[in-house]
């Protein structure tokens, strides 16, 4: 079996290096990995490109919630992602539904051709789709590169037969990424389940504050955060080798 790729979403600089150092393949940029990931500041963005030797793509979401966008919420996409192509990123990470959940084409083209020859990743939009199989031949006829997917499910474990699924109907034409709920411990399995030949992951964990003072009074601000953790990665690298040997 070939390398099976594996990209991080990682929610700051500091995650995207853990990546890199980990053994990741891609980053996937973003923040607010907690509401699903929004798209990060320009400063986050300029820094990975700077700093990271691996491919970037960079998650094109202007909030939480759901993928149905109005006209203001479109305008900034487009903006961010002239942005990422002026920054010299790799690709983006888009998607977008009309109100009855079938993917909104003429949304998700105008993005596209703002991203000109950057590398397109329709995103988790296609599990709120009312109908996985239509949306992905959708995001085949957008030309797309790949399509992240947990197959409908909260986790890609528990949605292995929906991933399986549309691998079998993708026949070779997009490449399907497996993510949400992925670790060392399930991705061999998951694997073997799906067909899938690369998977997403945030190899997240709890960094500690370096404060000494903290107000316990202050309950909702805590002060220590998610990140990326570089030994996370590498297991999971390490996960993924064994399972392809």
């Amino acid at each position: 079996m070939s390398r099976i790729a594996l990209e991080i979403a990682a929610n700051s600089l500091a995650s995207a290096l853990a990546a890199q150092d980990g053994g990741a393949d891609r980053v996937e940029l973003c923040e607010n990995l907690g509401e699903g990931g929004c798209t990060p500041s320009y400063a986050s963005i300029a820094m990975a490109r700077e700093r990271l030797r691996i491919p970037l793509y960079v998650l094109i979401r202007p909030r939480a919630g759901d993928f149905l966008y109005d006209a203001l919420e479109r305008e900034r996409m487009r903006r961010d992602i002239e942005l990422c192509v002026r920054l010299g990123c790799d690709g983006v990470v888009i998607g977008a539904l009309d109100a009855d959940g079938d993917v909104d084409r003429a949304a998700c083209a105008e993005l596209i051709a703002a991203a000109g020859a950057l590398g397109v990743t329709f995103h988790r939009a296609i599990d709120a789709a009312r109908d996985r199989a239509r949306a992905l031949e959708d995001a085949i006829a957008l030309g797309c590169e790949r399509v992240l997917s947990s197959g409908g499910a909260a986790g890609a474990p528990a949605g292995a037969a929906g991933i399986a699924a549309l691998v079998r109907q993708a026949q070779g034409r997009i490449a399907l990424m497996a993510g949400a709920g992925i670790g060392a411990g399930n991705v061999a399995a998951l694997l073997a389940a799906t067909g899938v030949n690369q998977v997403h992951a945030s190899a997240k964990g709890m960094q500690r504050s370096r404060m000494r003072w903290r107000n316990a009074a202050l309950v909702g601000l805590d002060p220590d955060w998610i990140a990326s953790q570089r030994e996370q990665v590498a297991a999971l690298r390490q996960a993924l080798d064994a399972s392809a040997a």
